[in-house]
């Protein structure tokens, strides 16, 4: 079985074009049967007369040898491997500039996987005529130097199943279009400069799992839409300029396992609804303008390792039974104004160690045991006692003006340990109304 003469010669232009070897063709006369190189496969035709063609090309830092040429590119003799299924390069084109020419992948009628990855020569715009390749399942374009708006005409693509075009320069919004596949179960546009709002016919994305559209400059809302998406395992959408509310519409999302918005506006308070997804595993809300409680629903999450609410302006106590959680792994509730006594089990701060974070919330304190590490110091909150006699001796040195320097809110949190400071406030308060009526 045989090659036919104008795919092999094209197979060998490709292969010239990108390595530093111009004995490739010698050293691989026949690279589907008797000189076969590790970077090409071929299959059997199932014609009446049997013949090979070439079906993948791959180069990557996995195959050693020969290496990509300083000045590589991509030939248009791509056009003659018509039976071309897969084609993957990576790290190749690292020097001189590349740009993907815009007829070269029309024609292609069976190529299903493209990646072009870690290729950070490789610049200029998406061609539109990738549109036309209506066979292609994987398009995976990521850690590239590519710029301008993603092709509206990437909606054509009905059977695409992953789309991957994180870490490179692309600008403009998010094609309406993208809503039109179906069968998409991976969507990756992180990293880029992506503008404009979040289009609800994203929410037509049924069979999607990872949703990640961080480190963009996305603004609007969250739409109620993606509330459709019951199969979705990952929503990433941190680090942009998205607004709340998060919208009671995601309690639909029982297969959610990792939900990051932070460093977004939403502002307002935690959703209840989160203690309803159970398979959450990694929950990150820092820097978002939070208000409110730590909602105790979190206790439900048994399956959460990471929480992260730092840097908001959350008040009131630590719910203790976040310590019960089994997989809890990471604590961050740092910078918010969170008070009362912190009354997190020994042996949960002991495991956490330095991934336990409630540094920045001034109200907030812990009782150090005797014959026991110094928490307090340790963690970086005062101990409750030495916030007691502060707050005694900033009463008892004052005039009666002072009384405002008294904080009631940080006593009331404090019902059950700091019961005897309450005692000695109304000592205190009963010995002033006395010397009042003494001296009137």
């Amino acid at each position: 079985m045989i090659m036919e003469e104008e795919e092999l010669l094209g197979l060998f232009e490709v292969m010239d074009a990108l390595l530093e070897d111009p004995d490739w063709a010698q050293a691989h006369p026949q690279p589907c049967t008797d000189t076969p190189w590790p970077g090409v496969e071929c299959e059997v035709s199932s014609s009446n007369q049997p013949i090979f063609h070439v079906t993948k090309i791959h180069i990557g830092p996995d195959i050693i040898s020969p290496p990509c040429k300083p000045k590589a590119y991509l030939s248009e003799s791509l056009l003659k491997l018509k039976y071309l299924k897969t084609l993957s390069i990576f790290n190749c084109f690292v020097a001189s500039p590349v740009t993907l020419p815009k007829t070269l992948f029309g024609p292609f009628s069976s190529l299903e996987h493209l990646a072009l990855q870690s290729n950070q020569a490789l610049s200029g715009e998406i061609p539109t005529s990738l549109g036309d390749v209506v066979s292609l399942r994987v398009l995976s374009l990521s850690q590239n130097s590519l710029k301008g708006n993603i092709p509206s005409h990437i909606g054509g693509l009905v059977g695409l199943e992953q789309l991957d075009l994180s870490y490179n320069n692309l600008s403009g919004q998010i094609p309406k279009e993208i809503g039109g596949l179906k069968s998409m179960t991976i969507l990756d546009l992180s990293c880029n400069v992506i503008e404009g709002i979040l289009p609800h016919s994203l929410g037509q994305l049924q069979l999607l799992q990872k949703m990640d559209l961080h480190f963009n400059r996305l603004s609007g809302n969250i739409p109620p839409d993606l509330g459709n998406l019951k199969r979705l395992v990952l929503l990433d959408l941190s680090h942009n300029f998205i607004g709340g509310p998060i919208h009671e519409t995601l309690s639909s999302l029982e297969l959610l396992e990792y939900l990051l918005i932070d460093d977004n506006p939403i502002k307002g308070g935690i959703p209840q609804f989160i203690g309803k997804l159970r398979k959450l595993k990694s929950v990150s809300l820092s820097g978002c303008g939070l208000t409110g409680h730590i909602p105790y629903t979190f206790s439900y999450l048994k399956n959460l390792t990471a929480l992260s609410l730092g840097n908001n302006t959350l008040t009131g106590p630590v719910p203790p039974n976040l310590g019960s959680l089994p997989n809890l792994d990471q604590l961050n509730i740092s910078h918010n104004r969170l008070s009362g006594v912190l009354q997190l089990p020994d042996e949960f701060i002991r495991k956490l160690g330095k991934r336990l974070d409630v540094r920045g919330n001034s109200e907030l304190c812990i009782v150090d045991q005797p014959n026991k590490k110094n928490l307090s110091s340790y963690l970086e909150i005062p101990s409750c006692l030495n916030m007691r006699q502060k707050n005694d001796d900033s009463f008892a040195g004052g005039p009666l003006e002072d009384l405002s320097g008294i904080k009631p809110s940080w006593y009331a949190s404090h019902p059950s340990s700091c019961s005897s400071c309450l005692n000695d406030l109304q000592v205190i308060l009963f010995t002033l109304v006395l010397i009042l009526n003494l001296v009137m």
